[in-house]
């Protein structure tokens, strides 16, 4: 018998209207419930801009995580919120994804590790103007099976997803607020390829249009959830509010690392020495132009 494990991929368009993006994620769990976990994109509880963001910033005992942890209890469905501006008790605020259980109980916290600043399409991301980055790595062990957690961002650096497929973990998360641009050139690719080269399965909730005037930026929606081979189980579109149960068969981890053994032909003391650069002058003279 197959090993299943049936998660509920969600996308909708976030605003800066927290009340109704809560609203509309909770319709979503509704419709996820008896699912083993339901992933949140990034952002989902609200998308404005670096300062809204920093003023809408909530803390771990807020009503709207109160209402999440409740919806997860009522439903009997984990619940995942991919991203929210997390207001700490020593006054930083960081990207965090939170973990309730069928209980409603939070079970885990992670930190965004690698903060988004960057110039798209004549647009400044300053994510480091707004939260601290994490430092911590998480891997969640739901009924025996390891989930990997990760942020938006942190899937361009592959590093990060090596090292949780190398502690055991079949499934990576990157719940995400995606922008236009840099998904339309790059995040089938970068998904497929987190997928590929760790053998496991990448289930990607996101947001999608979510731009609401000001400084808030669209995103690009096309929530995804790949195989392990890299072939794409569901893709979202730019539809929203929508939310999908995709069935993850986990057997199918173990049988293309099986084929394809990467993992346990990774060499952390070859890739620790410094490379030999090796300087090459060629002598053919240049041609004129």
């Amino acid at each position: 018998m197959s090993r299943l494990f049936r998660i509920g991929l969600t996308q909708f368009r976030a605003t800066r209207d927290r009340d109704a993006n809560l609203a509309i994620a909770s319709d979503l769990i509704r419709q996820c419930a008896g699912a083993d976990l339901v992933v949140l994109p990034e952002n989902g509880l609200h998308l404005g801009s670096n300062v809204e963001m920093r003023e809408a910033a909530l803390r771990l005992d807020s009503a709207p995580l109160h209402h999440l942890a409740n919806l997860a209890r009522e439903t009997a469905t984990p619940v995942l919120l991919g991203g929210f501006k997390r207001l700490c008790e020593d006054g930083v605020i960081r990207n965090s994804a939170v973990l309730y259980d069928d209980r409603g109980e939070l079970v885990a916290t992670y930190d965004k590790i690698h903060l988004f600043d960057a110039r798209i399409a004549g647009q400044s991301f300053e994510a480091s103007s707004v939260e601290k980055a994490g430092n911590q790595p998480l891997i969640v062990d739901l009924n025996g099976v390891r989930i990997g957690v990760t942020i938006c961002y942190d899937v361009r650096f592959p590093e990060l997803y090596r090292r949780l497929a190398l502690s055991g973990a079949e499934v990576l998360l990157v719940p995400a607020a995606f922008t236009q641009t840099t998904g339309a050139a790059h995040w089938h690719t970068l998904l497929r390829a987190r997928a590929i080269e760790n053998a496991g399965f990448v289930v990607a909730s996101a947001t999608v249009r979510g731009q609401d005037g000001g400084d808030a930026f669209e995103t690009y929606g096309h929530a995804l959830a790949v195989d392990p081979w890299g072939e794409v189980l569901a893709d979202l579109g730019t539809d929203g509010p929508v939310a999908r149960i995709v069935d993850l068969d986990l057997d199918k981890v173990a049988a293309v690392r099986g084929k394809l053994p990467v993992l346990d032909h990774v060499r952390p003391d070859a890739y620790a020495a410094d490379p030999v650069i090796i300087a090459v002058e060629t002598h053919r003279q240049k041609e004129n132009c």
